[in-house]
């Protein structure tokens, strides 16, 4: 009995021993089969995250591009504008010098019916003018220069008023 109960334990311990490995060649193969999905997910997502990177990058420049366009495009219309407003001070500059040397004298049209000493609209125009009528008085030149100095700052805001005009017009262009 000895023997028999010799054969059954080495036949057990065969039998537990074998169980053990294909446990082990079970657990191994699982293992692998479960990391090569892991490192298939892996790869996946690694892709993904490389792709929306790539895209991110591809905005940011785009974004850069538009930037650097609208910063040259700001940068043209502020000389435009400094050269507007530099040639409408030059221009006003030299009207009044004209006018402080009686170079040039302002005058107003008067109503003809009204003047004493006109004769209402004449039918012709004198010479170099389309102004009919020639009850014309002289301003003051202290009185000119006050005009002009008016004007001069009225044409400097419209020349403001047009630059920021043309620039709201281009930032809602890009947006």
């Amino acid at each position: 009995m000895k023997i028999d109960a010799v054969k059954w334990g080495g036949a057990l311990l065969i039998i537990l021993g074998l169980m053990a490995g294909s446990a082990w060649v079970a657990w191994a193969w699982q293992a692998n089969a479960y990391g090569q999905q892991l490192a298939a997910k892996e790869a996946a997502h690694q892709t993904e995250r490389t792709n929306l990177a790539n895209s991110n990058s591809a905005l940011i420049l785009a974004e850069q591009g538009k930037r650097f366009a609208l910063e040259q495009w700001l940068a043209a219309s502020d000389q435009s504008h400094y050269r507007a407003l530099t040639d409408e001070k030059t221009k006003q500059a030299r009207l009044r010098d004209r006018l402080a040397t009686a170079d040039l004298r302002l005058s107003v049209l008067l109503d003809a019916t009204a003047a004493a000493g006109c004769e209402g609209v004449q039918t012709t125009t004198g010479a170099g003018s389309v102004v009919h009528g020639s009850c014309r008085a002289q301003l003051d030149p202290a009185h000119s220069q006050r005009i002009i100095r008016i004007t001069d700052g009225g044409d400097q805001g419209l020349i403001a008023l047009a630059a920021c005009q043309k620039y709201v017009e281009v930032i809602s262009k890009l947006q």
